[in-house]
């Protein structure tokens, strides 16, 4: 009786043990999918950009070309790969991927690069602009198809330099998070109730830090 007692006592716990190391598991496993989802994404457009940039090479770039060029790719290096990326897309899609860790939601795990960049479960305004930016982007390269070389080739390698810079950007406030160093005060822009939830946690996490520096 006893012993069948103590087998049952430590099967639950067993089982209790391997929920929560799961759990766990899954939390981890939603922060890198989310970061390596995204920056796959951004691989994928530069991969599929940079044929049409080396074409440029084939034609002879007269003056008005190589001023366009040397003019389009450092505004894109500024506008899209430093404000666009690294002052507001990278630190919210990493801020995010740190929220995963302490989400307990299987499908936000499994769409994490999808949550990163704010498609899912956001805020109404951050949804509608992560999916109206998404469709102005791929309208405006349907358009690039269009421009006659080397026109387009000067537009893909501006293109290319911001998606770059942008996936250095996200490596850059990854390597932070990694180091536990992630205090950048971008907005997560979570659902209300969620962002409450957030800032409780936060709240309970740095009094828990003062009583252990007081203690």
């Amino acid at each position: 009786m006893a012993n069948g007692y103590f087998g049952n006592l430590c099967y639950n716990r067993a089982l209790v043990f391997s929920f929560i190391v799961r759990a766990i598991h899954l939390r981890v496993l939603g922060f890198y999918w989310g970061i390596v989802g995204v920056i796959l994404f951004l691989l994928f457009a530069i991969y599929r950009l940079t044929p049409r940039m080396l074409e440029m090479s084939d034609y002879a770039l007269n003056p008005v070309h190589w001023i366009s060029l040397l003019i389009f790719v450092p505004w894109m290096a500024w506008t899209e790969g430093y404000k666009g990326f690294h002052k507001a897309f990278a630190p919210r899609v990493i801020a995010r991927a740190v929220y995963l860790r302490g989400e307990k939601r299987p499908y936000l795990t499994l769409l994490a690069p999808m949550f990163c960049m704010g498609y899912i479960y956001a805020t109404r305004k951050r949804i509608i602009v992560s999916w109206v930016l998404t469709m102005v982007i791929v309208g405006l390269v349907l358009l690039l198809r269009l421009m006659p070389q080397p026109w387009r080739g000067i537009v893909d390698a501006g293109v290319v330099t911001g998606l770059s810079l942008g996936i250095l950007s996200l490596i850059f406030f990854w390597i932070s998070a990694e180091k536990d160093e992630w205090a950048h005060p971008i907005p997560l822009d979570l659902p209300e109730k969620a962002a409450s939830e957030a800032r409780g946690e936060a709240q309970d996490n740095t009094q828990d830090a003062r009583a252990e520096q007081a203690g």
